[in-house]
Order: structure tokens, then sequence, then C-alpha cells
């Protein structure tokens, strides 16, 4: 699964983009089948921002900001925000787990 991120007037350290990648595993995981997660990062009047866009197989666009002292902080807020979404009844798309041998029992 691509993730696209960008940073608009500001630079972003590679400690970020690390974190970027975990946030989109983890995000992967609640979704089942992402098509595309775009990350964006800027800085309005002063304040860092995030913003996550989901790109869900069936051509659905989830999308969270946040906002916090720092590019990290608004990132997490973001996530949150987007978990949220995922979790609601309408939109869930959790993986179905794979049937063991003490599902029988």
């Amino acid at each position: 699964m691509p993730v696209t991120i960008t940073a608009r007037h500001c630079d972003l350290p590679d400690l970020l983009h690390e974190r970027v990648r975990e946030v989109a595993a983890r995000l992967e995981v609640r979704a089942g089948r992402p098509a595309e997660i775009v990350v964006l990062f800027d800085v309005d009047a002063g304040v860092p921002t995030a913003e996550i866009r989901l790109h869900a197989a069936g051509e659905e666009l989830l999308m969270a900001a946040g906002r916090g002292d720092d590019h990290r902080s608004a990132l997490d807020q973001a996530e949150a925000r987007l978990r949220r979404q995922l979790e609601k009844p309408g939109t869930r798309r959790l993986r179905k787990r794979k049937p063991t041998e003490l599902d029988n029992v």
C-alpha cells in the first residue's frame, strides 16, 4: 500500500517519516484494504497541522486533521480522529480473522 508524505512550508525529520509509516501500518490493519494513505503536514498561522487521507478500496475517502504544538502531536490527533471514523458501524472495515482450531472447541 503506498504511503505519500507531503510537507508544505516546513521540513520533516526522519523520525517523523518513520512515525508516519507506523501510523499507516496501524491504520491499514484497522481499515482492511486501503488503496492509499496520504499524510500532509503544514504550518497554519504558526500552528503545526497534519491531515490524513485514507483512500479505501471501494473509492471511499476518509479524512482527519489535527493541530498541535508540534507535527508529531498533530499526527497523533489526526490518527485518533480517523480511527474513530473507522470504528463507526457504517464505515467499519475490520479484517475478519481466520478461524483457528480453538474456534471449533
